[in-house]
């Protein structure tokens, strides 16, 4: 009997009411599951834009996880990715039942952060 769980992750940003900013979150899934070991990959916005929170973990389940971490995509830890975000996936998952889920941290403070804002500057400059 296999007990290990399918998991699957689940990039979770803010949401905006224009396309090219939520059109960035898709991209990002691709990348990150082609530079993962996740099979499934799936992205949520919190407000604003589909596919939903909820939709989001719908996706994950659909796809067979039964198991579904969440990473807010956001820099600190905030309202939205302390409070709201978890509120807004304990709601997703009461759909279905024996599912775990747990949530990262954001993004925080990471000096591979440093080097991309420092790359950012450099471009600007160029």
């Amino acid at each position: 009997m296999n007990l290990k769980k399918k998991q699957a992750l689940l990039l979770i940003d803010h949401g905006s009411t224009r396309d090219d900013a939520n059109n960035l979150l898709p991209k990002l899934a691709r990348m990150v599951k082609e530079m993962s070991d996740f099979e499934i990959v799936c992205y949520a916005h919190m407000e604003l834009a589909e596919p939903t929170i909820q939709q989001g973990f719908d996706a994950c389940i659909a796809a067979g996880a039964d198991e579904v971490i969440v990473h807010p995509y956001f820099l600190g830890p905030g309202r939205h990715s302390i409070s709201d975000i978890p509120r807004m996936v304990a709601q997703a998952a009461t759909r279905h039942d024996g599912v775990s889920y747990h949530i990262t941290e954001p993004l925080g403070l990471d000096p591979k952060i440093v080097h991309l804002i420092l790359e950012r500057v450099q471009q600007s400059l160029a």
